[in-house]
């Protein structure tokens, strides 16, 4: 076990009473949700571990979902046993492990032996062996220069966005960048925290962090029983026995008493980690409000300094990492005393004023970069832009409580100088943008009046759709069958408005269902009315009447519009009109891009992969469509047989087998007539027979 000790002397000193007063900024009301706040629930964190080891030296980076930042540690040396990547693995718990599969031997044994690792709680790391050539290091380089990060504004130049990001990234430690590329390609292939969303939306990157591993003290798990730091029991209740241990008397069980879900986070516990020999890791010092926050005094209410074994939240470190304060001790004398510092601060009586209101500013502080993560991604809840508006304006009483006090304590100097003047124009502008009342009523986002005329223009439209919509319905009344005696308007958001019509008593067959001309009536306004910010979707025009005429009209049209140039509106078409291509109906320029459906021939088999790609159907696929539609194969075969002799000009032959068996059955009909003759009836006439019965069937043997 090892112990460090505190330098004595240091006495800090409360605030005066002029101070002890002092108000501070409280938000602005914002109305509450109708239900209670419900904290928000937060998916598992996953981190994803990407490392290369070469000539003693090892390169790690590594991905942390909780707050979409990528961790790197420069280029360090290591022994052939791989320690200190051992004790990275300790410290983050991946969820999987990314290297080259073109790898030495000790990292090979390395690999397999952590592959092998049985007793791993909760379960044991995946290993994913990529193409070595995926860690190129000029191809690493690009990957990282021209990735798509939101904290880098668009207005830098290629040459300003490379100079910041080699302020930031270390380009000269080559296993380094090397591992950041091969994670950066890990993600994109795996699409980390976007695998539902379209393939536009890129991987939520929210900056670059440097982590290192220094100033720790090894503890072993005899050291943590003995001192009782942690301490596991049987769950009391029945419904979570099967789910392990909770906690018992211990150091840990006195100090979890968290305000803040950062707090809790750096504060809780998995008894795996505990179990974990050796555990330790090296981060740089802590930074910000990671001092302790709750302490407690001796029976007697002696003033007491205890040796801090905890190791603090640095501004570097992930949050939500289970044991950051117990399982990376310090040993660092001066952050030690500063921590110390701050306990005897607030043990002092006069300072419990002032302890109480920075606990209630506190429970006001969220998981921002869950928050910015959701707005990345366009998931943004009103209940959001709540709890940020809150936040910021806690942050903000915090630093002014923070600059009131004596600057002497390094952890209120650190918050009144990083909680900068910022907070007071980011809260301003939530302020003055969001309409929280609004935002409440209508359950989605709503922007307050005369912030952008556009957006009050759009709001006037919203509001007055229904009687907009009455007069479209109208109109296209006026148009309608005169059988038709009303029609309704459904508006659909970003694509237009839906058209219905009551069913008439007449509509029994599937004609009745069909109006006459209403393609016709609706491309007609769409090319006398469409300008070039129109949308204009047009599916199977032309499909209705003589396929000639029809191919003919859509060629018509199309051209109708390109010949606009720069005026031409946006137009979507769905057609099975390959002869549009085939005869090079259209003109060839940059107005217009053809795409398809991509698929793949897998022997009589057609995948559909459901994504849109550039080019033109060479076909379309009725026969696959026919077959997975239960029709018997003989039937599929000759369809397409005949469509290939149709496309081809040849002639089409019937099918000898069919001709055959349909001869057959004409000789037996005729056969069975014959049979069926008396010839001892005196009113049968044999040339009747033969002109009405025998002819006309020897015309179908023949």
């Amino acid at each position: 076990m090892a112990s460090v000790g505190a330098t004595p002397g240091r006495t800090p000193q409360g605030p005066g009473p002029r101070e002890a007063s002092a108000s501070f900024p409280s938000p602005a009301p914002v109305p509450e949700p109708r239900e209670a706040e419900e904290e928000d629930e937060e998916e598992p964190a996953e981190i994803h571990l990407c490392v290369l080891w070469s000539s003693g030296y090892l390169g790690i980076a590594y991905y942390d979902t909780s707050d979409s930042t990528i961790y790197f540690m420069p280029d360090a040396p290591d022994h052939e046993s791989l320690q200190l990547l051992q004790r990275v693995l300790d410290e983050i718990d991946p969820q999987s492990v990314v290297t080259s599969a073109k790898q030495d031997e000790n990292m090979t044994r390395f690999l397999g032996k952590l592959a092998s690792q049985e007793h791993r709680e909760p379960k044991r790391p995946e290993i994913i062996l990529l193409p070595s050539v995926d860690f190129g290091l000029e191809i690493s380089k690009q990957r990282l220069l021209s990735g798509n990060y939101s904290f880098i504004p668009d207005s830098m130049t290629a040459t300003e966005k490379i100079l910041f990001l080699s302020s930031i990234i270390p380009f000269d430690c080559l296993l380094t960048v090397r591992a950041l590329g091969g994670l950066l390609k890990f993600l994109g292939r795996r699409r980390i925290g976007v695998e539902l969303e379209d393939y536009n939306v890129s991987i939520p990157i929210l900056g670059f962090k440097k982590f290192a591993l220094t100033h720790l003290v090894s503890i072993d798990q005899d050291t943590y029983s003995v001192l009782q730091i942690f301490k596991s029991e049987p769950h009391p209740s029945v419904y979570k026995v099967a789910s392990g241990l909770k906690e018992g008397l211990s150091l840990f069980g006195i100090l979890n008493r968290c305000r803040c879900k950062w707090g809790e986070k750096l504060l809780s516990l998995s008894r795996r980690r505990a179990q974990a020999p050796d555990a330790q890791a090296q981060w740089p010092r802590p930074m910000g409000p990671a001092a302790p926050r709750h302490v407690g005094s001796s029976r007697t209410g002696a003033q007491t300094r205890v040796p801090c074994m905890a190791g603090g939240l640095p501004t570097t470190a992930p949050p939500g990492k289970p044991r950051l304060w117990f399982t990376r001790p310090t040993q660092d004398l001066e952050e030690l005393n500063s921590r110390l510092d701050v306990i005897q601060f607030f043990l002092l009586p006069q300072n419990l004023d002032m302890a109480q209101m920075l606990h209630r500013l506190l429970g006001h502080i969220k998981n921002v970069p869950l928050i910015l993560k959701r707005m990345k991604l366009s998931h943004t809840k009103v209940s959001d832009w709540q709890v940020l508006y809150k936040t910021v304006y806690s942050a903000l009483g915090l630093r002014d409580a923070c600059r009131s006090l004596p600057q002497s304590i390094q952890l209120f100097r650190d918050i009144a100088q990083e909680f900068s003047d910022d907070l007071h124009h980011i809260a301003s502008l939530i302020g003055k943008v969001v309409d929280f009342e609004g935002s409440l009523a209508e359950n989605r986002f709503t922007v307050l009046p005369n912030i952008d005329p556009e957006i009050d223009e759009k709001k006037r439209r919203l509001t007055g759709l229904p009687s907009f919509l009455t007069e479209v319905a109208r109109k296209e009344l006026e148009n309608l069958d005169p059988r038709i005696p009303s029609c309704s308007v459904i508006y659909i958001p970003l694509i237009g408005f839906l058209l219905c019509i009551p069913r008439l008593p007449s509509m029994v067959e599937t004609s009745d269902f069909e109006i006459e001309g209403l393609d016709f009536m609706q491309v007609a306004k769409a090319v006398n009315n469409a300008t070039e910010r129109s949308l204009v979707l047009i599916d199977e025009f032309g499909k209705g009447t003589n396929t000639v005429d029809g191919l003919a009209l859509l060629a018509a049209v199309i051209r109708h519009w390109l010949a606009l140039g720069p005026t031409c509106p946006h137009i979507f078409v769905a057609t099975n009109f390959l002869s549009l291509i085939q005869l090079q109906l259209l003109p060839q320029g940059p107005l217009v891009q053809y795409l398809t459906m991509e698929t793949c021939e897998d022997g009589n088999d057609l995948v559909f992969f459901y994504q849109v790609c550039e080019g033109v159907a060479n076909a379309s696929h009725a026969s696959h469509t026919a077959a997975q539609a239960g029709l018997p194969e003989k039937l599929v075969a000759r369809g397409k047989e005949v469509s290939d002799l149709i496309c081809s000009g040849k002639p089409i032959k019937p099918v000898k087998e069919l001709l055959k068996e349909k001869q057959m059955e004409n000789c037996q009909m005729l056969v069975d007539k014959f049979l069926k003759l008396d010839l001892e009836d005196p009113s049968l006439d044999l040339d009747i027979f033969m002109r009405q019965e025998v002819l006309p069937a020897a015309a179908t043997i023949l």
